[in-house]
């Protein structure tokens, strides 16, 4: 069964989504970013291309040639992917695909809404009886 984590109170999204991509990485996960629009995917590109600063993130987009040999891919528009290791979401909903992976990691905002729409995402995963972890990183010193 798919094991969720949920990691709250971050101050920039991307850049958690980075952080945590790496570190899947680094433990030889694959992960699959999913973003909710053409923008977000887009930015989070260009954040990947200089994080972290003193290495190298290989990664692409899921309708690239080179998706089933990366590490990290980047999606916004489909439910076909290389892989079903690590789900990173990057929307406010629960993605209806998520029980095709391993582990679903749900990266939510101090922001009130986004805080909001994450206590709902939880509810939702704790009400259907996923395992899940939470990660406060508003009490953890910046990465």
């Amino acid at each position: 069964m798919t094991k969720v984590d949920f990691y709250t109170g971050v101050d920039d999204k991307l850049r958690t989504a980075c952080h945590l991509s790496h570190k899947a990485m680094q433990s030889g996960l694959r992960v699959l970013l999913h973003t909710p629009d053409e923008t977000t995917t887009e930015a989070l590109d260009k954040v990947l291309w200089q994080y972290p600063v003193t290495a190298f993130m290989p990664h692409c987009h899921s309708d690239e040639s080179a998706a089933a040999e990366m590490p990290v891919v980047i999606d916004h528009h489909g439910e076909t992917f290389p892989h079903n290791e690590v789900l990173i979401s990057l929307h406010t909903v629960c993605l209806p695909f998520f029980s095709r992976f391993e582990r679903v990691l749900e990266i939510v905002s101090q922001d009130a809404e986004d805080a909001r729409l994450g206590r709902e995402r939880f509810s939702f995963y704790r009400d259907r009886g996923y395992e899940m972890r939470h990660f406060d990183l508003s009490k953890q010193p910046e990465y």
